[in-house]
C-alpha cells in the first residue's frame, strides 16, 4: 500500500457523506438511488407506490397499465360469470367461451364507462357489480391520468455518465477524471458537481470506510450544452496522493457523484447521482474528444456514443522522495 495512503487514513475523514462508517456494499447505484435495503417494518410502509410508479421505465410503467387492466376485467367477468350470464342481456350462449368473452368485453365497457349498450345488466346482483365496477374504473382512470401528467410534467437531468472513470495525466500531474453529458435537448444552467470518495481501511483488524470530498478543478459550469469532464488532480491533498495501479485494483473505493442544475425550461433544480467502484476505474488511460464541428463548420456535433472511449497513455512518475 502506498505511503500517501497510510498518511491519509490517520486523517479525519468527511461524515456528512450519509453513510455509516460499517456500511457495506455499493453506496449508490448506478441509476443514483442509495443501494439501502430497510427492514422492521411493513412492506406496504417501505415503498410508496406513487414514487415507484414515477420511476418505473416507460415500458414498465405501460406494461404494469396494461396488465393490471386486463387482470381486473378478468376478475369482474368472472364474478359476473358465477352471478350468471343470463343476468346480462344480449350474451352470445352458443358456448361457454363465447359466453366468457362477452362477459369479458362487456367488463371492460363498464369499466372503462363505455357502455355500448347491447349487453346489459339485470337484476340487482349484476347491477350492483356493474355499478361499483363503473365507480372503481373512474377512480382507476383518474389515478393513472395522474400518474401520466407526473412522469410527463417531472423535471429530470437526462444525464448520461460514463461507465468508467479514468486515472489520466493532467499538467505534468495525475487526475482522476469521468465525464457526462445531456442526451435531451433540456437547457440546463448552473451545473454543480460535489465528488466524494468512500475508502475502506484496516483499523484494528476491523474494516471501517472513509470518506472524503473530492476537491475537482471545476466544481461549477454556467451551461452544460457539451460534455463534463470533471477532473480530481491527484496532488498531496487528495486521498490518493501516491497511489499505484495495484492500489486502486486492491482498495475497496467508491467514488459518489452528486450533481445538481437548473432546468430553464422547469424553471426547477433537478438532481441527478451516479457512482464508480473500483473495478470501473481505468489505470493510465484518457478520454478520447466526443464533441467536433459540422462538416459546414456552423454547429457544433456531440457524439454520445463516445462517452466512454478512451485510449492508454503513460502517466508521470512522482519523484521517488513522495512515494
Amino acid at each position: 500500500m502506498a505511503r500517501g495512503f497510510r498518511q491519509k487514513i490517520r486523517q479525519r475523514s468527511d461524515e456528512n457523506s450519509g453513510f455509516g462508517d460499517n456500511a457495506s456494499g455499493r453506496f449508490i447505484n448506478k441509476d443514483g438511488f442509495p443501494n439501502v435495503r430497510r427492514k422492521g417494518i411493513g412492506i406496504l410502509s417501505r415503498f410508496s407506490w406513487y414514487h415507484t410508479m414515477l420511476d418505473l421505465s416507460t415500458v414498465r410503467f405501460l406494461s404494469y397499465l396494461v396488465i393490471a387492466y386486463i387482470l381486473v376485467n378478468l376478475l369482474f367477468a368472472f364474478i359476473y360469470y358465477v352471478i350468471g350470464v343470463e343476468h346480462l342481456t344480449g350474451i352470445d350462449k352458443s358456448d361457454p367461451l363465447n359466453e366468457f368473452i362477452d362477459v369479458f368485453f362487456f367488463s371492460s365497457q363498464t369499466f372503462t364507462t363505455v357502455g355500448y349498450g347491447r349487453i346489459a345488466p339485470v337484476g340487482f346482483m349484476a347491477s350492483l357489480v356493474a355499478t361499483f365496477e363503473a365507480f372503481l374504473g373512474l377512480l382507476t382512470f383518474a389515478i393513472a391520468t395522474g400518474l401520466f401528467y407526473g412522469r410527463f410534467s417531472r423535471p429530470r437531468a437526462y444525464l448520461k455518465f460514463s461507465d468508467i472513470v479514468v486515472i489520466a495525466p493532467f499538467k505534468n500531474k495525475t487526475a482522476l477524471m469521468f465525464r457526462l453529458a445531456p442526451f435531451k435537448n433540456n437547457a440546463l444552467t448552473d451545473a454543480e458537481v460535489i465528488v466524494s470518495a468512500a475508502i475502506e481501511v484496516i483499523e484494528n483488524s476491523v474494516p471501517r470506510n472513509n470518506f472524503y470530498t473530492l476537491k475537482t478543478q471545476l466544481n461549477k459550469i454556467n451551461t452544460l450544452a457539451l460534455n463534463w469532464t470533471v477532473v480530481h488532480v491527484i496532488d498531496e491533498d487528495s486521498p490518493f496522493y501516491g497511489f499505484s495501479e495495484d492500489d486502486f485494483k486492491n482498495t475497496r473505493i467508491e467514488i459518489i457523484i452528486h450533481l445538481r442544475a437548473f432546468d430553464e425550461v422547469f424553471s426547477n433544480t433537478v438532481v441527478q447521482r451516479s457512482s464508480y467502484v473500483s473495478k470501473e476505474i481505468v489505470y493510465g488511460a484518457k478520454f478520447v474528444p466526443m464533441y467536433y464541428p459540422d462538416r459546414e463548420n456552423l454547429s457544433t456535433v456531440l457524439d454520445l456514443g463516445k462517452i466512454n472511449d478512451y485510449q492508454k497513455t503513460d502517466l508521470p512518475v512522482l519523484a521517488e522522495e513522495h512515494l
